[in-house]
């Protein structure tokens, strides 16, 4: 949904900014959604487990479909 919704890497970057207020969730979003890198590269970056990475990036993922949602209202 994120990728989909026509947004630039700089936009997407400014929403994650703006929404997400963990600096670790911050870092965990922008590595998957704009580096492209995989959960398990990024859990094993930060030290925490694979299913702990996915679970923030869905959890603050869904905040960030929100505000996209919002936005375009």
């Amino acid at each position: 949904m994120i990728k989909e919704s026509g947004l630039s890497v700089y936009e997407i970057d400014d929403l994650i900014e703006k929404w997400i207020f963990s600096e670790r969730d911050r870092y965990i979003l922008k590595r998957i959604l704009l580096d492209g890198i995989s959960y398990e590269k990024v859990s094993e970056e930060i030290g925490i487990s694979v299913r702990q990475t996915k679970r923030a990036a869905i959890c603050k993922m869904k905040v960030l479909i929100e505000q996209i949602k919002k936005a375009s209202k």
